[in-house]
């Protein structure tokens, strides 16, 4: 689930694009502050910005500023009121990757979206906290480091991460990550869910990411 930051004071505006996009399967946390915005991507990151350009507390573009330092490959795209030339070529040149002048459409929000988290090939990745797991490229980063993972133990983070909250059984796991043709024992789920647990710095005791639910199997935690 992609997470897209709204930055937007206008509480119409914002709680109308939030619902949109919540609907169309986003994540979305809506500031209205730019300070806010700032704090919010320092502290748990954001796959795309949407930016007002007029905020009550900061100029968009200082705004803008202040996430590129933060983030150099953050995708941001600009809302403005301004529909001139100057101000849009403005928005570009301080670092924005798109610009949306207001009013708009909300077809064409989500368009712009998708194709900016195509191009930061951020579209097939999920976050859970400080794990990101990229499901088309196969990889896993624990805050920011790429994690070191055997075939099958990704295989298996690959079919928690699609389905965070999910109960598996160990049947379950077994048929899909090691095949209905694997003829050894349901433990070996159990053997290489310590490796994964191990390799992402988890507890059972007080887990993060994967919990075990006695008598079924296993649960991914994640939004």
């Amino acid at each position: 689930m992609a997470r897209v930051l709204l930055v937007e004071d206008d509480p119409q505006v914002g709680e109308l694009v939030r619902r949109f996009l919540e609907r169309e399967g986003f994540a979305v946390a809506w500031v209205r502050f730019g300070r806010e915005a700032l704090e919010r991507v320092g502290e748990e990151g954001a796959d795309v910005v949407v930016l007002d350009r007029g905020l009550p507390d900061m100029e968009g573009l200082e705004v803008l500023k202040g996430l590129r330092s933060l983030d150099p490959l953050l995708p941001v795209l600009l809302l403005t009121g301004r529909a001139d030339e100057e101000s849009r070529v403005e928005g570009l040149l301080e670092g924005a990757d798109d610009y949306l002048g207001k009013p708009f459409s909300l077809r064409e929000l989500l368009a712009r979206i998708k194709a900016l988290l195509r191009r930061a090939g951020k579209e097939g990745r999920r976050r859970f906290g400080p794990l990101e797991v990229d499901l088309e490229g196969r990889r896993a980063y624990l805050e920011g480091e790429p994690l070191r993972l055997s075939p099958t133990e990704m295989n298996l983070l690959l079919v928690f991460a699609q389905a965070p909250g999910r109960v598996f059984t160990r049947g379950e796991l077994l048929e899909r990550v090691w095949g209905p043709e694997f003829a050894g024992s349901e433990r070996v789920v159990d053997a290489y869910v310590r490796l994964l647990r191990k390799k992402l710095g988890d507890d059972p005791e007080a887990p993060r990411f994967i919990e075990t639910v006695v008598g079924l199997g296993y649960r991914f935690l994640g939004d």
